[in-house]
């Protein structure tokens, strides 16, 4: 069963005001496109298809926010990489996404969603140096660790810790078998309740 039994879609934004109202605490959830990012969400709300997952990378082109429980939300934020879409695009959403979190004082944490396989690329740092620049603590799920042998995976944890250092926490993490699972739900309640 899942511990957000009231979870529910809000809206959609692709502009600084159609942001919804800034109070209570919110999680941002990011990733490029093709990471597992709507995967995951589904598994740590417990719910299937909570959050849409497509067969084609790079379908979060908004903001999209989620209510987990009264005063407590979820922001799915647009992801890209493998995303075909314009060079316009890409800088609007850039522009989106560092006005998001310049803006928004009810943001208490980034859960950041990294292929393992692929490791950190240009767009997880990109993500990562927005939520430094408003001391935002980050963590990253290495998703798709069941896709690595368990000394691979061990060996991708290593080097992300190593280059995240002091910045953010890292573990693995699989939709596929729900490894994980406990840990990242675990870090959402604590984000959300104090921002820690």
């Amino acid at each position: 069963m899942s511990q957000y039994p009231e979870a529910r879609f809000i809206k959609s934004a692709n502009a600084h005001d159609q942001f919804v109202a800034d109070d209570g605490t919110e999680v941002a959830v990011a990733g490029r496109s093709n990471a597992g990012k709507s995967s995951a969400i589904n598994v740590i709300v417990n719910r299937r298809q909570f959050a849409r997952t497509s067969k084609t990378p790079g379908r979060t082109q908004l903001v999209n926010f989620f209510s987990l429980r009264d005063g407590q939300r979820l922001v799915d934020l647009p992801g890209y990489g493998f995303a075909r879409v314009s060079d316009a695009m890409r800088e609007h959403w850039g522009e989106l996404l560092s006005e998001y979190f310049q803006s928004r004082q009810s943001l208490r944490g980034l859960l950041l969603i990294v292929d393992i396989r692929r490791q950190l690329q240009d767009y997880d740092r990109q993500m990562m140096a927005f939520a430094g620049e408003v001391d935002l603590p980050i963590h990253i799920l290495l998703t798709k660790a069941d896709k690595l042998k368990r000394g691979q995976a061990a060996n991708a944890l290593l080097q992300v810790k190593k280059e995240v250092g002091e910045h953010g926490t890292v573990q693995q993490f699989s939709a596929l078998n729900r490894q994980g699972e406990t840990e990242a739900r675990d870090v959402l309640e604590r984000f959300l309740a104090t921002g820690a």
